[in-house]
């Protein structure tokens, strides 16, 4: 477990979620996937959340994120309820205060890194003066300042993710999202792209909630949260 700490005591969650549940009904079954949760993060935060595969650590960051709906309960962000919303302004919420880091990067092969770290500050209508400035000064701070026009292809398994978390970084977001951001990468690849994760949460005071296998990763982390059984407990 990281030596750092949060003071919860003394600060607003940027993200939270109350009871929520989430099942679903096959026949004469139901099928409980969470099971009353309660979790909160805090600004600067960093979590991690460990579990079997199938225990259903995607689906609770997709409702986390407001990309599915609960069964039951409620998700804030920023203190906004994400399942009050529509689609809209659900969407228009999400591209202000959530990123998303994938263990497949997600990038758009036919662009550039410049331009696929761009995108979320274009659909959220940032002035365009700012867009290249912003989106080429977050791929310098990943160490990618020599990299801005290669796409994809042209980019090594780790230069891509690096190019995925200076994407998810650039609207400056309360919280990022983290699904296996290493587990497509060699060990020492994981290593760098884990130390240069620290660096910018530190940095940046930006939270992350990263669900993993990697128990380095996770050690790295101030909590650490198990999903089992449709709970979550503290490690």
């Amino acid at each position: 477990m990281s030596s750092s700490s949060i003071d919860r005591s003394e600060k607003q969650a940027v993200l939270s979620c109350r009871n929520i549940s989430k099942f679903y009904h096959e026949a004469d079954t139901k099928l409980v996937v969470l099971d009353d949760l309660q979790f909160e993060v805090y600004a600067g935060e960093r979590v991690a959340i460990i579990g079997s595969s199938g225990s259903g650590k995607s689906t609770l960051l997709n409702i986390l994120s407001g990309l599915d709906d609960p069964s039951a309960g409620e998700v804030k962000l920023l203190q906004q309820s994400l399942t009050g919303l529509n689609e809209n302004k659900r969407a228009a919420l999400r591209n202000q205060a959530l990123g998303f880091v994938y263990q497949f990067h997600h990038l758009l092969s036919e662009f550039s890194a410049l331009e696929n770290v761009a995108m979320p500050l274009l659909i959220s209508n940032t002035p365009l003066d700012q867009v290249e400035q912003r989106a080429r000064s977050i791929l310098e701070r990943v160490g990618l300042g020599a990299r801005l026009q290669h796409k994809p292809s042209q980019l090594s398994g780790g230069e891509r993710q690096r190019v995925a978390i200076a994407r998810a970084l650039v609207a400056e977001p309360a919280t990022v999202l983290m699904d296996e951001p290493t587990g497509n990468l060699d060990r020492n690849t994981a290593e760098e792209i884990q130390a240069l994760m620290l660096e910018l949460n530190r940095s940046l005071n930006i939270a992350f909630v990263v669900v993993t296998h990697d128990a380095d990763l996770a050690a790295r982390m101030d909590r650490v949260l198990k999903l089992d059984v449709g709970q979550l407990q503290i490690c």
